[in-house]
């Protein structure tokens, strides 16, 4: 079952020079930093109301953030969705013929359970999976 918009993830060339919109010009709430080696980025946790914003920042120039910036630019990269058992939707996505990037579950930022949809599934959104883990950023 979908619980709720997680958080959307932002991909930009720099932490630092994209975190003033938000937190000077938006007035939203800087959580922490936290290096996701597996992805190769860098990731920002802001805090805007009930969901997240993540600042995601690639650290390799062969990461998937660093791609999709060279192909379409800064913005939105992703949409998260808050799910209970990650490995339950992930095979009710497959039964219902949803092609997904991961099979399984793997780690993501926060030490969440994460999995992504492919983005020809949902009209070019590229939609995530997160089941929270213990004790983390609410992430």
């Amino acid at each position: 079952m979908i619980k709720d918009v997680n958080h959307i993830g932002v991909a930009v060339k720099s932490i630092e020079t994209a975190l003033p919109f938000y937190t000077e010009t938006l007035g939203l709430t800087f959580e922490a930093v936290e290096n996701v080696e597996s992805q190769r980025v860098r990731v920002a946790f802001i805090k805007a109301g009930n969901c997240k914003i993540e600042l995601l920042e690639p650290t390799s120039p062969d990461s998937p953030v660093a791609k999709f910036i060279e192909k379409r630019g800064e913005g939105i990269h992703h949409v998260a969705l808050s799910v209970d058992n990650i490995e339950d939707r992930i095979q009710e996505m497959i039964e219902k013929g949803i092609p997904m990037i991961d099979s399984t579950s793997r780690k993501g930022a926060g030490g969440a359970n994460i999995a992504f949809m492919h983005p020809k599934a949902s009209n070019g959104v590229l939609v995530e999976f997160c089941e929270k883990a213990a004790k983390q950023h609410d992430n």
